[in-house]
């Protein structure tokens, strides 16, 4: 199942709500109940009138003007990246709901340069870290440095500490290096010499890594992976996107010089702040919550897997239902929401067993299967 398109589908269409009770036919119709005497009706002089509650305010529509600027920052990244939209929209989404994302796919997709030019066009500063074998925990956060001018230590800050940060390859250094994004992205901050440090707002992780060279990798670890909100597969581009990569080539772009190319800033970090504040305030009814859960309890009784989605997963699924329904035009989540964003919130925070993976069962199957088992609210 592919990444659900935003730019060109729409949205999906909010399904009727159901009254709390059926209206009874005339004829089945309740005897009406005597009318009341006055005196029946008139509460004691002493007593208070109990005021009648008071509805509940409707939530506020999307700020047009907020999801037109991050229209624009799509179209911004498609004058350097072909065909990766619902990549691009699903990035969105992550920083609306403050979560990080795993990047996967083979060499040469365009994956470092989807980065960059997100941050270029939301003003936001991007650092790239090379994830090798040798790489230290320090190298990534930062470390104490001894100053022998002053002769104190003085901590210098790793490349961690930016908004948009690029762990290229990160399958491909040891497990304490790639533990040492943890406190980053859950609390982020990190500490040094027991002194945190908070990271700047916005913050995210984008971490990639190669789905078909195994040699000289460590895997991530189930409750790392279980860290990222969202992981997207990116796939090769379809016969005509690639002759229009070719064409700019020809042309003349270069994807080290993103100016020349024409990529300018057409919203900012506060722009993300006043939209997620709006994405804070989505309503979800507790039919659609109840639909989440047991979209993810099932995945937990399922036969092919050894590990099911945990509650993080089902926060997480709610978190970036509301995002989409948000950019949708809605102010409130609908089932069909949280089967947009079941399978990049839930692919990587499930474990095949492995007699079901000889059987040729993946994990984006046993999604489909789920789905199409858990009844939907109506």
């Amino acid at each position: 199942m592919t990444e659900p398109a935003f730019p060109n589908q729409p949205a999906p269409q909010p399904t009727e709500p159901r009254p709390a009770t059926q209206p009874q036919p005339a004829e089945h119709a309740a005897p009406a109940a005597p009318a009341a005497t006055a005196q029946q009706t008139a509460p004691p002089a002493d007593r208070p009138v109990a005021p009648e509650p008071q509805a509940a305010p409707a939530p506020p529509a999307p700020s047009q003007e907020l999801r037109s600027a991050l229209a624009a920052v799509r179209t911004e990244v498609g004058k350097a990246v072909v065909g990766q939209d619902a990549a691009v929209t699903s990035l969105l989404i992550a920083l609306l709901s403050q979560g990080h994302v795993l990047l996967e796919g083979v060499p040469g997709v365009a994956k470092t340069l989807l980065v960059r030019t997100l941050a270029a066009a939301l003003n936001l500063d991007t650092k790239r870290v090379q994830f090798t074998p040798d790489l230290m925990p320090g190298d990534v956060t930062g470390s104490l440095v001894y100053d022998a001018r002053t002769a104190e230590f003085s901590f210098r800050e790793g490349p961690v500490f930016t908004n948009l940060v690029l762990a290229d390859e990160i399958n491909r250094t040891p497990p304490k290096t790639q533990a040492s994004l943890l406190e980053a992205m859950e609390e982020r901050q990190v500490s040094v010499d027991g002194t945190p440090r908070l990271l700047p707002d916005p913050f995210l992780v984008i971490a990639t890594q190669n789905p078909v060279e195994y040699e000289g990798t460590y895997s991530l670890p189930e409750a790392q992976l279980d860290r990222f909100l969202l992981k997207l597969v990116l796939p090769l581009p379809e016969r005509d996107q690639e002759i229009e990569v070719l064409a700019r080539h020809a042309a003349g772009f270069d994807p080290r010089n993103l100016a020349a190319a024409g990529i300018t800033p057409v919203a900012d970090a506060q722009v993300l702040e006043r939209a997620r504040a709006e994405v804070a305030r989505v309503q979800v009814s507790r039919e659609v919550l109840g639909y989440a859960v047991d979209v993810c309890r099932a995945t937990r009784f399922s036969p092919s897997l050894s590990l099911g989605v945990s509650p993080r997963g089902a926060t997480a699924l709610l978190r970036t239902a509301r995002a989409w329904a948000w950019l949708s035009g809605r102010s409130f989540v609908t089932p069909d929401d949280i089967k947009a964003l079941a399978h990049p919130t839930l692919r990587h925070r499930v474990q095949l067993r492995a007699e079901a993976e000889l059987e040729g069962v993946t994990a984006e199957g046993v999604l489909d299967t789920v789905l199409a088992s858990v009844p939907v609210p109506r």
